[in-house]
């Protein structure tokens, strides 16, 4: 299986990951609504079957429960085991709502409870969630490396960084990775984030690269009108009216092109991600083993030049409807 160093860590990791987002359970602001603890414990355990060698997670997602998922599918597995990445800086209330914390104590606190969570002593690859608040940059990124001078996490990266955010923290230490959301319909992250990682050897990890499943091929108009209020993506602008229509419609020129090739929708779409030769890899969530199958073919996939210039042109067409940020 085809590995690539992530950045300027001694990280091999495959093309693709397992994304625990999906699987984090309901009751919190950004949850995917209701899900099956044992299928999605199949689910993570299916994607190491099919190859991946790492698992992003995050203490935030469900307040921990997906991290404790992880560490209960992993439990008594053996070797080679999965590198694990995961993420700090953001909490929860008491109802739910997400907010953040770079601050020193804080983002320690959070790595002890990753660790009892995850069963594990040290965590291969430790982020900032989010640079939130913004002021807190510099004490937070400080304490990551503190954190990884003590062993505790091997490298340190970063989501959702802007560029001067980039710069700030790489004055105090190396950005071993970024982690943007990058997709067809999310492509900010070309004009100014990859040419930095490729200018400072950071790798990047690809979040959300097929838009939380707008572009898995599994999305219809029906299915987007019965997201139920628990999933956030019910309130999201990209699966309603204007864009769904718009979206659905490049959903089927995708179709049409992976039909040529073998290939589902959603793995044209992360090999247009991964095209990127900045891009180390992407992050694809499953909440049922067998959505993986549809997806995995992307490791090796490689679009040829003639379909990448027919999804450009798909691409533009879908511009001319009105854009969020969402």
């Amino acid at each position: 299986m085809e590995t690539r160093q992530l950045g300027n860590s001694d990280l091999s990791i495959t093309p693709l990951g397992f994304g625990t987002w999906t699987i984090s359970g309901s009751g919190w602001q950004f949850s995917w609504g209701t899900t099956d603890d044992r299928e999605s414990i199949g689910a993570l355990r299916h994607a190491l079957d099919l190859g991946m060698n790492w698992i992003d997670t995050a203490a935030v997602y469900g307040g921990g429960h997906s991290e404790e998922l992880v560490g209960r599918a992993l439990a008594g597995r053996g070797s080679p085991a999965p590198y694990i990445f995961t993420k700090c800086g953001r909490l929860l209330n008491e109802q739910g709502a997400v907010y953040g914390s770079l601050r020193a104590a804080s983002l320690r606190r959070e790595l002890e409870g990753s660790l009892r969570r995850l069963r594990r002593e040290t965590v291969d690859l430790y982020q900032v969630h989010w640079p939130d608040p913004d002021a807190e940059i510099e004490e937070g990124w400080g304490e990551l490396a503190k954190l990884r001078q003590e062993g505790k996490v091997r490298w340190i990266g970063v989501s959702n960084f802007n560029r001067a955010q980039l710069e700030r923290a790489q004055r105090i230490a190396p950005v071993t990775s970024l982690q943007p959301p990058y997709s067809m319909l999310r492509r900010a992250a070309e004009a100014e984030l990859l040419p930095w990682c490729r200018q400072h050897g950071a790798g990047v990890i690809a979040y959300s690269p097929l838009l939380s499943g707008m572009l898995s091929g599994g999305m219809s108009r029906e299915r987007a009108r019965q997201l139920p209020p628990s999933d956030w993506r019910s309130r999201n602008a990209e699966f309603q009216e204007p864009r769904l229509r718009r979206n659905l419609q490049l959903v089927e020129r995708l179709r049409q092109i992976g039909a040529r090739r073998g290939c589902s929708v959603a793995e044209v779409a992360l090999a247009w991600v991964l095209r990127r030769p900045e891009v180390t890899g992407a992050i694809v969530g499953a909440r049922r083993a067998a959505q993986l199958d549809g997806v995995i073919g992307a490791m090796e996939f490689r679009l040829a030049p003639p379909e990448l210039e027919e999804i450009e042109a798909a691409l533009a067409e879908n511009a001319a409807a009105p854009k969020t940020d969402c």
